[in-house]
């Protein structure tokens, strides 16, 4: 990864900031989504509106990176309640790639742990695929905790239905 703090002030914000900016007041923590069809993409953001006011309270302002455009985007987001989230769309993968997140294989897409993932997310949350719509199906996500324009913690996905822990990545703000 060459993520140079150039790089960074490169990647605008649906609100006209630059990750390098964000970084410097407060962490943020930048969130690489599958497309908008893909059932673990909708878990993230399901997951994430119910942290929200946690990552609020430690300083930490989640960043979504994907691949549609900026209507599509903010109406996906609005389901989910974060709405008002900053977000960048990157529908050529560029920020993907300079984060070192790769197109993944066969097994990583739909590998057994993809089957059973899935189905355990349909039924203990009610969240459901969806026509995968814009974007990349084959891109694998990922997420980076930036502070200073440098990249503290990371969680690259082996697998699309590998779930972060989002609360370790709060609790590494309230240490540093």
């Amino acid at each position: 990864m060459d993520i140079t703090r150039d790089n960074l002030q490169l990647m605008k914000t649906s609100k006209g900031n630059d990750i390098a900016s964000l970084s410097a007041d407060r962490p943020v923590l930048l969130v690489f989504l599958r497309h908008f069809g893909c059932i673990f993409c909708r878990e993230s953001l399901h997951d994430i509106s119910r942290k929200w006011t946690n990552f609020q309270e430690s300083g930490v302002t989640p960043v979504f990176v994907h691949m549609a455009d900026d209507v599509t985007a903010r109406q996906f987001f609005k389901k989910f309640g974060v709405a008002d989230a900053e977000h960048i769309s990157d529908p050529d993968c560029r920020y993907y790639r300079l984060f070192g997140l790769v197109k993944g294989s066969f097994s990583q897409l739909f590998g057994l742990k993809t089957w059973l993932r899935g189905a355990e997310v349909a039924a203990t949350k009610g969240i459901f695929p969806a026509a995968p719509g814009l974007g990349d199906g084959l891109q694998m996500p990922g997420i980076f905790l930036i502070r200073n324009g440098q990249v503290i913690r990371s969680f690259i996905h082996h697998s699309v239905a590998d779930k972060p822990d989002y609360d370790s990545f709060i609790a590494t703000c309230r240490i540093n």
